[in-house]
């Protein structure tokens, strides 16, 4: 009897196999998991990075109508950057969101022989890739270059790798809530909003520490904004000139490191030359004297509610560029 039995639960069990491997087979996804993780999604970014290296597309599971953009146009995969990458650069900055399919990357990449920001957003869905989102900083006419600096660099800061311990994760909705509250404090900064940073937050812009660094040239003004920290900065009322701050979208969210990858157009109407800080000095931003706009990619890294470390690309746009993706909100 109990041989029996054992042979009868042996063709069960195979019978099950059976079953679920044909289910399996039926089911219409590509080669990437349907549970992917976040080393799953690294390594998907780490295999378009090569592959936009190699110039050869085909070596990635791509659906069949892939939407690809760069710098807020949309362009058929394959072209710009992809015929122009000579080499992956030594900074890599990784974010995953596995909940929602979404993997993203800040880092460093080489054309030609020249060095440049490059942020990454892919979308996977049924196995394959959908969507593929880029922006590309090139310096240029700067008086630094943080790109070449940030390439001496291998990762980011400890701390935006840490994970934040279950019972003190913040949901996605609150973490984005934060991240747009930076938006809103920089629209039409009049230092009495409200601005959640911690107190040792620190700002990095294409490569180059826009807080907590003081310069051996302040400007015209006199006014040194880079040597504040964050809070300080928005409480100062220095980023009047910001004045709209639209299409704001928050695709990316790692919840387990409570970090938002968000996009925006940061415009400057052209129209604020000078204004009156909440000090009382007056600063001169005439070198602002046109319509003009950036585009943003900015990742934020958020504790306790607080924003404590910021890394954005940016790259000059047409005023008021409206990019191709769908959604987008704008400030009040």
């Amino acid at each position: 009897m109990k041989i029996m039995f054992i042979i009868k639960l042996a063709i069960i069990s195979l019978i099950w196999s059976l079953i679920t491997t044909a289910h399996a087979q039926q089911l219409l996804v590509g080669p990437i998991p349907l549970n992917c993780d976040r080393a799953c999604l690294e390594k998907l970014v780490n295999d378009y990075l090569a592959a936009i290296v190699a110039h050869d597309p085909s070596r990635l599971p791509l659906s069949k109508d892939v939407r690809y953009s760069e710098n807020e146009q949309f362009l058929d995969i394959g072209d710009g950057f992809w015929n122009t990458a000579t080499a992956v650069g030594n900074y890599k900055h990784f974010y995953a969101d596995p909940e929602a399919g979404q993997a993203a990357f800040i880092g460093t990449m080489i054309e030609g022989t020249n060095k440049l920001l490059y942020a990454l957003r892919l979308r996977i869905e049924l196995g394959r890739i959908t969507e593929v989102e880029t922006a590309i900083y090139r310096p240029g006419g700067a008086p630094f270059d943080g790109v070449a600096e940030m390439d001496k660099l291998s990762q980011p800061e400890a701390i935006w790798l840490d994970p934040v311990p279950a019972g003190k994760r913040a949901t996605r909705q609150e973490l984005i809530a934060v991240a747009n509250a930076y938006f809103e404090g920089l629209q039409n900064n009049d230092g009495k909003g409200y601005y959640p940073f911690t107190d040792d937050c620190h700002r990095i812009e294409n490569g180059y520490a826009t807080t907590n660094n003081p310069s051996t040239t302040p400007n015209r003004s006199g006014f040194d904004a880079f040597a504040l920290d964050c809070k300080t900065q928005f409480k100062s009322g220095y980023y009047r000139i910001v004045t709209r701050i639209h299409h704001r979208r928050f695709p990316v969210v790692d919840v387990e490191r409570g970090i938002v990858y968000a996009y925006c157009i940061f415009d400057h109407a052209g129209n604020v030359l000078k204004y009156t800080l909440t000090d009382g000095r007056e600063v001169d931003m005439s070198r602002f004297s046109r319509p003009s706009s950036i585009q943003v990619t900015e990742a934020f890294l958020i504790e306790d509610g607080l924003i404590r470390r910021v890394e954005m690309v940016g790259s000059s746009a047409p005023y008021h560029t409206n990019p191709p993706w769908e959604g987008g909100l704008s400030g009040k």
